[in-house]
Order: C-alpha cells, then sequence, then structure tokens
C-alpha cells in the first residue's frame, strides 16, 4: 500500500505534495527538517490522503497534480475537502445538463416530446 499526500505549510500556506509507503515516518521526516525540500517550510498539517495499492499508481496521481494544467486547481481542491464527506464528492462534482437531447435511460417510461 502507498499514499499520496498533500501537505500544508503553517509557516506560509503553500502547499506539498508527495508519495511514501509509510505515511507517520515520512510526515515526521517533514516536521523535523530531514526533507531538504521543505526544511525551510516546516511546520506541516497533513490536509489530505489518498491509498493506492501501489507506489507506481500513487506517483502517477503525484505527476496528475504537479505537472498538468489542471493539477494545481485539483491540489487546492483536495487540500481543501471537509472532513467526513461521505460521498467524496467535493464543490462542483453534482450532474449537470451535457446536452437538450436526453439519452434512452432518461426518456424509459417518458412520453416524448
Amino acid at each position: 500500500m502507498a499514499y499520496l499526500y498533500i501537505l500544508k505549510s503553517q509557516k506560509d500556506g503553500k502547499l506539498y505534495v508527495g508519495t511514501c509507503v509509510d505515511l507517520d515516518k515520512r510526515l515526521l521526516n517533514h516536521n523535523t527538517g530531514r526533507v531538504r525540500s521543505t526544511k525551510k517550510r516546516r511546520p506541516f498539517d497533513l490536509v489530505f490522503k489518498e491509498l493506492f495499492n501501489t507506489l507506481s499508481e500513487a506517483r502517477k496521481k503525484e505527476w496528475v497534480l504537479k505537472y498538468t494544467p489542471w493539477g494545481g486547481k485539483l491540489k487546492k481542491e483536495l487540500a481543501s475537502k471537509t472532513a467526513g464527506s461521505s460521498n467524496g464528492r467535493t464543490h462542483g462534482s453534482e450532474p449537470c445538463n451535457l446536452g437538450s437531447i436526453p439519452g434512452p435511460a432518461a426518456l424509459d417510461g417518458k412520453e416524448t416530446p
């Protein structure tokens, strides 16, 4: 099992995305200054974590968050998710109308115009 995690710096409020196998140990390393890239921005709060079956899967998602045009926005959305959401939905993930012609499932049992 592996984790994708997002940390928020208490010092400057910036987010950091990473992956690891042992999340508790990795968070301790960040907060004790053992990680060069985050040493000057500590302490950190864990604001998001996601469990994956393999480290490779976690790193693929990390790549999306760091290097795609939409990754920065997604990273901020994940970091601001409210704890305790039962369905995992975030604001803006509700169903929307994608067209004016309903599909067959929408017409099932209804009269056509």
